[in-house]
């Protein structure tokens, strides 16, 4: 009862529009957390805020809560699945967080009293925003089409989602807050999180697929003795989120995880089968199936027709052989552009006798291995690392089959029957059967190097989605990924080689300002070509030398330029392993 009575103190509770204007004209700052009714407000925060003002005791500082269907003037939060904390200061909208971004949250709210108290002791001007979900109806109507379309969405085309639940017995032991953190520190994003004591009746229809074994009554027990913390969970990056979630909670047995997967949350938190701490849905039916049992509300929205463009393209090799090569060349790239691909790589190499019989190793007990042979070694051959949406696949059907009979014949329209050759019975052109193939072979012509990438704080809060669809079609693969929020240790010790010069404070204070997003990339001469589409360092001369770069688009400074890039292979490694610790590039 004592911690309920606390949580009452410590957040003010918006019941309707009137208590909404009585809130706003309060003195001082006004952190309010934005809900809806069928995931209510976001209790991750709850312990910050309280340690935020019990350390500052201060009267100017007020937290509340309020539903965004029992207030007019949060109307367009309706629907909205992600936590929302507005700050008021004077009536006035000062800053927006989305997302529980506790090192954020905690920054902005220090940021932001400072600055109303200077505000109300100096009379200095306070600095407002608009947001864009706070249009009137009168502004909408003069508002582009577009913002309509941004409010509409839920959840970003295609992202994946599951369900994760803390355990009562995780939740007994007061772990919550220390699991949700390790959750968000490996990347995962907590869109929904509902504090919840299941009834038998529920934990019994929650896992009937369960019902059969021999300890389902005592799991229906457990389940039901406490309150759960049930989450929605998706992660950038993930196509599905699933695997990498059950890979992070490692296996169902506490002992095997303890053994196998020492660092899991179930590793650290369960005690034994039943009491493990966590839950992990197994499959995309079974998250569908228990979303809608926990949130019937909850709504993605429906993915476009159109590929998401956030999705990475996949890759596949072509070779263009020596005979087409020397007579058709331009042609058959147009051809491969008009159907869609985008040439990420290319290299005109002559290969040895040994590397054919390397790359064709498989095909060294056929018949055709001679004419093949002899065909790959009598003149330079086309290597391309193609891009597109199911290229392998894609790649294929334009080449049309292998024997060249058959290609003229049944896909006259193809590039085996249309660049057929006039000297080899060999087809001129070669595709990756699979997926895995095609890495393979690519990193046999372009093999692969490593970098870091780094989209800073402000070039991710507003063109993220641009920048990674840029770095994508770019042929980058992203190897690794993860949303980190810098504090000030951090940020000196990963620019220490501008220690001591002039804008060395200025530097680490604008990569602490809020989250930055770190990635290795993965390309043929990764550190030079990451480095090619950020442009230089100067906007300025980005914008007259490199006009296509990143830089030239997005950058608002030197200094706050929206990119890092190592700039040679041991800074990169350097850099890797600073930010991602101990990693196995060739996995």
């Amino acid at each position: 009862m004592g911690s309920k009575k606390k949580e009452i103190a410590l957040q003010i509770t918006v019941g309707n529009q009137e208590h909404w204007e009585e809130l706003l004209s309060s003195k001082g700052l006004i952190v309010v957390d934005v809900y809806q009714a069928w995931c209510g407000p976001c209790k991750t925060v709850i312990s910050l805020f309280r340690k935020i003002k019990n350390e500052l005791g201060d009267d100017l500082l007020h937290f509340a809560v309020a539903e965004a269907d029992s207030v007019d003037s949060l109307e367009n939060y309706r629907g909205k699945c992600e936590p929302t904390f507005l700050l008021y200061a004077g009536g006035e909208l000062v800053a927006v967080i989305r997302g529980a971004n506790a090192p954020l949250l905690h920054k902005t709210i220090l940021d932001q009293l400072t600055a109303e108290k200077k505000v109300l002791d100096q009379g200095t001007k306070r600095e407002v925003i608009k947001d864009d979900a706070l249009f009137t109806e009168k502004e909408e109507e003069n508002a582009d089409i577009e913002v309509h379309a941004e409010e509409d969405e839920l959840i970003p085309s295609g992202k994946s989602c599951t369900v994760a639940i803390i355990k009562p017995d995780a939740v007994a032991h007061g772990k919550t807050d220390e699991i949700i953190m390790k959750i968000q520190e490996a990347g995962f994003e907590i869109l929904a999180n509902e504090e919840r004591t299941m009834t038998e009746s529920e934990a019994k229809d929650f896992y009937q697929h369960r019902a059969k074994e021999e300890k389902f009554e005592e799991l229906i027990q457990f389940m039901s003795s406490g309150p759960c913390h049930i989450l929605i969970i998706s992660k950038f990056g993930e196509d599905d989120v699933i695997p990498a979630w059950r890979e992070f909670i490692g296996p169902t047995d506490v002992e095997i995880a303890k053994k196998e997967k020492p660092e899991s949350l179930r590793a650290q938190y369960g005690t034994e089968i039943l009491f493990n701490a966590v839950h992990g849905s197994d499959d995309k039916d079974q998250a569908s199936r228990e979303l809608a049992f926990f949130f019937p509300n909850f709504k993605q929205t429906e993915k476009p027709t159109e590929p998401s463009s956030n999705r990475n393209p996949e890759r596949t090799l072509a070779l263009i052989r020596p005979e087409i090569l020397k007579e058709n060349k331009d042609e058959v790239l147009q051809k491969i552009r008009e159907a869609g691909f985008t040439v990420a790589m290319q290299k005109e190499v002559m290969l040895t006798e040994e590397q054919v019989q390397e790359f064709y190793s498989e095909h060294k007990d056929k018949d055709y291995y001679p004419a093949l042979l002899q065909q790959m070694i009598s003149g330079p051959v086309l290597a391309l690392a193609l891009v597109k949406d199911h290229a392998v696949e894609e790649w294929r059907k334009l080449l049309g089959p292998t024997n060249l009979a058959e290609a003229i014949n049944e896909a006259p329209n193809s590039l085996r029957a249309e660049f057929s050759p006039k000297e080899s019975e060999i087809n001129q052109f070669h595709g990756s059967l699979s997926e895995e193939e095609a890495e393979r072979e690519l990193s046999f012509f372009f093999p692969v190097e490593y970098t870091l990438a780094t989209i800073k704080p402000d070039a991710l809060a507003e063109h993220q989605d641009t920048i990674l669809e840029t770095i994508q079609s770019a042929g980058f693969t992203i190897f690794k990924v993860k949303e980190t929020y810098l504090n000030r240790g951090m940020a000196e010790e990963f620019y220490k080689e501008h220690r001591g010069k002039p804008f060395f404070d200025q530097l680490v204070n604008y990569m602490c300002q809020g989250p930055c997003l770190m990635m290795i990339l993965s390309k043929e001469n990764a550190v030079e070509e990451w480095r090619k589409l950020m442009g230089p360092t100067d906007p300025a001369e980005a914008q007259r030398s490199m006009p296509e770069s990143l830089r030239s688009k997005f950058a608002k400074s030197i200094l706050q330029n929206g990119l890092h890039g190592s700039s040679n292979k041991t800074h990169a490694m350097e850099k890797m392993h600073f930010i991602f610790g101990d990693i196995d590039l060739e996995q």
